[in-house]
């Protein structure tokens, strides 16, 4: 095992360092929608969101992932507008309150400069950066950006996807994206990577990608 001083893993957040090395953090994810698979519906109102949330931290969440669009499989996207509407007053209080790190869920580069300006300070975006506007808002704002892997959309991901070595495949969207964002001027230290299990996999494709995490940083 590679001693902590040699191999240490950092991820920044607009100036804040996070030091992931020893152990990780636990993430709760907040759905202000009406339609994601888990609990679509139950946290719409600001209201119930903001409880839901302050649940979460006094249970130990340390980051708290606020999205207001579902990206369940076959789900349609919502206008930006809609999208604001729903996150922002609850990422305005939760950032308020201060008893976790946001993150916003969204793959709209508008919603992502407005909920970094309402107190986010990661972008988790499931189109992994495609927009060369969120790239922008990334390195203006300097937030944390996760980069996921997708094939296709939410609403077509799940149709029929195939591989020819899905470990592989994923490590090398990684590479190119990692590529891609350090030419844009963004700090490597900023960018997470998350593989995208159930987003354009089969259960077979993800027992594949949880078997070579280790490998595909």
């Amino acid at each position: 095992m590679p001693h902590y001083s040699e191999n240490p893993i950092e991820f920044q957040i607009r100036g804040q360092r996070l030091d992931l090395t020893l152990r990780g953090m636990v993430m709760g994810i907040l759905n202000c929608t009406l339609d994601s698979f888990s609990d679509g519906g139950k946290f719409l109102s600001p209201e119930a969101a903001l409880a839901q949330g302050r649940r979460m931290i006094a249970g130990g969440a340390e980051i708290i992932d606020i999205g207001g669009e579902s990206t369940r499989p076959g789900a349609e996207p919502v206008p930006e507008a809609l999208e604001k509407e729903r996150v922002l007053p609850v990422i305005e209080a939760l950032a308020a309150e201060g008893g976790a790190i946001l993150s916003v869920d969204t793959s709209k580069p508008a919603v992502a400069r407005a909920a970094v300006a309402a107190g986010a300070r990661i972008i988790n975006d499931v189109t992994g950066l495609r927009d060369p506007a969120m790239i922008e808002v990334a390195r203006e704002t300097g937030a944390g950006v996760v980069v996921m892997h997708m094939r296709g959309t939410p609403r077509t991901m799940q149709r029929n996807p195939q591989y020819d070595d899905v470990a592989r495949e994923v490590r090398d969207f990684f590479r190119q994206a990692l590529d891609r964002l350090l030419e844009c001027g963004l700090d490597p230290r900023c960018v997470a990577f998350d593989p995208g299990i159930g987003f354009g996999k089969t259960l077979a494709h993800n027992l594949q990608l949880l078997k070579a995490a280790a490998s595909l940083p």
